[in-house]
Parts: structure tokens; sequence; C-alpha cells
């Protein structure tokens, strides 16, 4: 297979063991955090169901205490491929977050292979968007200082959602979901303009079946996503990279143009997983700038 060195490397950070065939081996990702008590996943508060299919829920994470909390709205990566991957492997990250006083809402979503794709995963990510209002009425979290994090394909949904869409969007018309920022880990600013790098990430097409089409096949599709003519609304948008290279020079204008301050930090030839891991040398290298943006400052 193709992709068996991505999908095990994803599994084995997420905690899971890989099934079928994998075609050779690989050296899994390390666990920094499973030597260190303070770093480990903890249980959700609560699960929310936002959709009556198996992964329309989402897991919410208080931090000790009276709040107000920040919130971190999670979305995870696995190339929107069905059976790479779900919200699990994001627990590491939001349990070290919720130790540092930041509540969290830990998304699932539908990928292609279970109904997801376009516009199945438009649907999800707008349905689970509607929990945050909800949270804000029944929890101690601050509406004012919520912030939408990508991992990987996770980072199209933290965009996606803060940004205005028309009738031609994988949803029809809809308004800018209300946040404050946006934190993207190792995930494109345009899956368009950066489709045969995510492809490559992936070790296997992963950008044309999520859509639909090639850009030349659907060329609407790709043209209402893309922050040229519809960039996030946001305040904040900070990029962590590593295995992908920071984006265009047009798409990071697009998204300075929307009214964010647009703050890219590059590490090249690091790990896709390592950037996302508690504990390790490069997570903590960024942790503070990553901290300031999730607080608001």
């Amino acid at each position: 297979m193709k992709h068996a060195a991505f999908q095990i490397a994803l599994l084995m950070a997420a905690g899971c063991s890989p099934s079928g065939d994998t075609g050779s081996a690989t050296t899994p990702a390390p666990n920094y955090y499973g030597t260190d008590a303070n770093l480990a996943p903890s249980e959700p508060d609560a699960i929310l169901r936002y959709a009556d299919h198996p992964r329309g829920f989402a897991e919410l994470r208080l931090p000790p205490g009276d709040g107000p909390f920040p919130l971190a709205v999670i979305f995870h990566g696995g190339c929107w491929k069905t059976g790479i991957a779900t919200q699990h492997y994001m627990t590491p990250l939001v349990a070290s977050w919720q130790r540092q006083g930041i509540a969290s809402l830990n998304v699932d979503y539908r990928e292609v292979g279970d109904g997801g794709g376009w516009p199945g995963s438009f649907e999800d990510w707008q349905a689970a968007s509607a929990l945050i209002a909800e949270l804000a009425a029944d929890y101690p979290i601050d509406r004012e200082r919520v912030t939408l994090v990508g991992h990987s394909a996770g980072a199209l949904p933290a965009q996606w959602l803060a940004a205005q869409q028309g009738e031609d969007g994988p949803v029809g018309a809809r308004d800018p979901l209300h946040a404050r920022a946006a934190v993207i880990f190792d995930g494109p600013a345009d899956v368009g303009a950066e489709r045969a790098a995510f492809d490559a990430l992936c070790r296997f097409s992963s950008v044309d079946p999520f859509m639909g089409g090639a850009p030349g096949d659907v060329p609407q599709r790709y043209s209402a996503i893309a922050p040229a003519a519809h960039p996030p609304q946001l305040h904040e948008v900070l990029f962590v990279q590593a295995v992908l290279p920071p984006a265009p020079g047009e798409a990071q204008a697009a998204i300075r143009a929307g009214g964010a301050e647009l703050t890219v930090l590059a590490n090249p030839g690091a790990s896709h997983f390592e950037i996302i891991t508690p504990g390790s040398a490069l997570y903590r290298e960024h942790e503070a700038a990553i901290l300031q943006v999730l607080r608001g400052r």
C-alpha cells in the first residue's frame, strides 16, 4: 500500500495498532508522553453529539477551576480517508492544554469512505461548530476566546469554518463562525494550491477523492474554499509547519487581507507528529507561542 508508512505512523501516534495489509515495516512515532503522568491523555468530561452517524460526536475537556476558559476546537488529520485516524490521537495534546487552563472540543467527523468528502465532511464541521454556542451556555467557556485548531487535513475546517461562503460552497451560503484565532499544525492553507505537497505528505492521492475531482474537473469547488476569495475572518492565525513548507505567498497574503495577524513557524525536516506531541523537544520549542494564541494573549 502506497500510504502504509503514513498510516502506521499515524496509528502509532494515536496509540492504536494498524490492521490489514501494511506493506513494509516502519518505525513507530515516538511516545514522548508515556513516561510522564502529567502528559498522559485524560478522559473527556462529556461526549457531545452533533449528528446521528457514528462519527458525529466531539469530546469536551474542561480544566480544573471556575473559568471562564478559552476553548480550542480540535480537528484531527488522516488525509480525509476513513480508516486512518480519528480524534483519539489528539488526546495527549488536548490533555496537556487542559492542565494549562485550556478547554477543548475534540471533534470526530466523516471522511472519504464513510460519507465524508465534499460535502459530507463540511456538513459535519458545520454541525459540530454549533456545539460551541451550547457549550458557552452550559459550561464556563469564554465565547470570545475560541481558537480553531487543525492538524494536517484538519487545517481545512479550522480555516473554512471562519470564512464567508456563497451558494457555491459545500453547504451553500453561510456566515463565518465567530472565532478569535486558528492554530494550524503542519497543514495546508490552500488545498488546491498545495495539492501536490499534501498528497506527497499522505503518500497517496488524498485531495482529489476528497474534493470529488481534480482542479481541472471541479474548479468551482476549489475556488469556493480558496482563501484568495474566502479568507478566514480571524484576528490571528498561527501555522506551525513540519513536513509541509509554508503556504504559498498568495495564500498568506489572502489570510492577512482577511484581517488576521499571520505567523508562520517553519520547521523543515521535522516530524509530522512530533509537532503535536507534548514532551517532544520540537513541541516544547513552540509551546509558549501556541498557548499565547489559545489564551488570547
